[in-house]
This record gives C-alpha cells, sequence and structure tokens, in this order.
C-alpha cells in the first residue's frame, strides 16, 4: 500500500519538481521552439515541456507515457497553452499510429525509464514522416571513469525511487541501435551532482 502511494501520489510530485529545476528547464527552452507540425511526445509526464513550444509552428502535440498518474498536470498545463493536445496512457514502443505520420518527434528526460529503449526508438522512426526530425534531451552515460563507477553504484537504488529511471544509458548507442542518425549534439555535465547531471541534446534523423 505504502509503495502503490509513493508511485501514485509522491512519484509525480517528486519527478515533476527534478525535472522541472532551473537548468532543465533552460534546455527544454533551448530544444522545443524547434519543433514543428504535428509533434508526437514520448514520455509526455506531467506536461512540462508544453509551454516552450512555438504556436506559431506547432499544429497539434500528441504525448504519449505510460504513467497515466502524471496527465492530470499534463492537461491543466495543455489547457494553458494555444496548441492541441492530446494526452494517451500508451506503452511508448507500441505507439498506436500509422507509419510516417508525425513531423517531428520529441523525447525528452524519457529514455533513461523506457524498459526497451531501442524498441522505443524503432517505433518513433518507424512514425517519423521522411526528413523528420527527432529532437532529444536526456540524461546518460558520463565520459569520465570516476563518474561512471558512481552511476553503477547508485542506479540500482537510484532506479526503484525514480520509476525505473538508469542513470548509465548510452544514449548515442540507443538512438543508432534505434534507427537514427545524429544531426547535431551537444553533451555537457549540468551543475548538480555529476552521476545524475550528465546530458546529451540534439536533433536526429531516421538513417
Amino acid at each position: 500500500m505504502i509503495l502503490g502511494y509513493y508511485d501514485r501520489v509522491l512519484l509525480p510530485h517528486l519527478l515533476d519538481c527534478l525535472c522541472g529545476l532551473p537548468d532543465i528547464t533552460a534546455e527544454r527552452a533551448r530544444l522545443l521552439p524547434r519543433a514543428h507540425g504535428r509533434v508526437l511526445e514520448i514520455g509526455i509526464g506531467t506536461g512540462l515541456n508544453l509551454r516552450h513550444y512555438d504556436a506559431r509552428r506547432v499544429q497539434h502535440i500528441h504525448g504519449v507515457d505510460p504513467a497515466a498518474q502524471m496527465q492530470t498536470k499534463a492537461r491543466r498545463r495543455a489547457a494553458a497553452i494555444h496548441i492541441p493536445v492530446e494526452t494517451v496512457p500508451l506503452v511508448v514502443e507500441q505507439i498506436g499510429a500509422a507509419d510516417a505520420h508525425y513531423d517531428c518527434v520529441v523525447c525528452t528526460f524519457t529514455l533513461c525509464s523506457i524498459p526497451d529503449g531501442v524498441s522505443a526508438l524503432r517505433e518513433m522512426r518507424r512514425v517519423l514522416k521522411p526528413g523528420g526530425e527527432l529532437l532529444f534531451c536526456e540524461h546518460g552515460r558520463a565520459p569520465d571513469a570516476s563518474v561512471r563507477r558512481w552511476q553503477q553504484r547508485l542506479n540500482p537504488i537510484w532506479g526503484r525511487l525514480a520509476g525505473g529511471c538508469q542513470l548509465h544509458r548510452d544514449v548515442p548507442q540507443l538512438l543508432q541501435d534505434g534507427g537514427f542518425r545524429v544531426q547535431e549534439m551537444q553533451c555537457k555535465y549540468l551543475p548538480g551532482p555529476r552521476p545524475f547531471a550528465y546530458i546529451y541534446a540534439g536533433t536526429a534523423v531516421a538513417a
């Protein structure tokens, strides 16, 4: 019962606070205005990305996330912007859309928690139109061996506390295995504890 309450009530609030920290918000604000057309957002969660979309460029946002308990906040945030938003509690490895349906796919701070990241990326590639872009911003495997060792130590505990989040995923390798070619990518540490703070942000297209 306690674990159920944590997952249902406390965890959404915790993730909303952590993923809404100022430095993470700044990364969202840099990336999201590039989205255009019909947008699929993977792991929409509590809707932290929504205020950063450009209503002049985006026609519609379809947000999918298996965690239905997070979407109450997402719907409130959707009501505050001037873009139609639809949120659906789906397993992201099985996106319910036709091939080549979306102009743009957005995935931010989500790949860390998807059990099968490669399958999810292949689904994103399937529903992305030819020439469409994947916009990504993800934390993951650090370049420094000492930090990677801490990621390995902390990962089992952190995963249980943070909804399955994995600290040490190799984001460039995941993108490649999922059928994408990176167009541009910035990698850096954000301020904060280094095992949690290395990010990869950029754009990719179908390989």
